[in-house]
């Protein structure tokens, strides 16, 4: 009985920081897809279909969150971890924009599916252009976002949230591992010599 009050309380707490997890990842891709919706709205001066423009946008931010969960469970861009920080970020915001825009791809041509017209005319349809801007805004809005993720991973969650979130709790004491030297990839790399 004990044991599986455990389990029960563990699959809990796994399942909080989970929804933390991608409640967090939602409100930063929304941020910066509304941001650039408002961008393009005021370029355009395309003020009629406000609404639609930033439910997509925010439709679009849950998908990509939830593509990203699925990424980093399926453990893509692990690989890289034992470089440097920003060579591990750039890597990981390579692979998960194509990840996203494959999903996106295979999500337009099953709508045409299910509506008896051809898969293939996706490709075609959306063009190499559109393909390329979208590649490229999504790759700069994950550049910052996995620069980030690899830093708390290094850290640790609770030095990264006092680091960024809790005013004047980091210090640098608090940022030297245990033995007085600065934190590196310890997770990921060997121990040096």
């Amino acid at each position: 009985m004990n044991t599986k009050n455990f389990k029960a309380a563990a699959l809990k707490q796994k399942a909080i920081h989970e929804f933390k997890e991608f409640v967090g990842i939602f409100l930063y891709l929304a941020f910066f897809f509304c941001s650039i919706t408002t961008y393009r709205i005021f370029l355009l001066k395309e003020f009629h279909d406000l609404y639609f423009d930033y439910s997509f946008v925010l439709i679009n931010a849950f998908v990509f969150a939830k593509v990203i969960l699925i990424g980093e469970y399926a453990h893509v861009g692990k690989k890289f971890e034992a470089k440097s920080l920003l060579l591990s970020a750039v890597y990981k915001a390579f692979l998960f924009t194509v990840l996203v825009i494959g999903f996106h791809y295979l999500e337009e041509g099953t709508k045409r599916f299910l509506h008896g017209e051809n898969m293939v005319g996706t490709f075609y349809e959306m063009g190499f252009d559109l393909l390329i801007a979208r590649a490229l805004v999504i790759f700069s809005t994950f550049v910052p976002f996995f620069a980030f993720r690899e830093l708390r991973r290094v850290l640790g969650e609770e030095k990264f949230g006092n680091l960024f979130f809790t005013s004047g709790r980091a210090t640098k004491s608090d940022l030297l591992a245990d033995e007085g030297t600065p934190l590196t990839h310890r997770n990921t790399l060997k121990p040096a010599d």
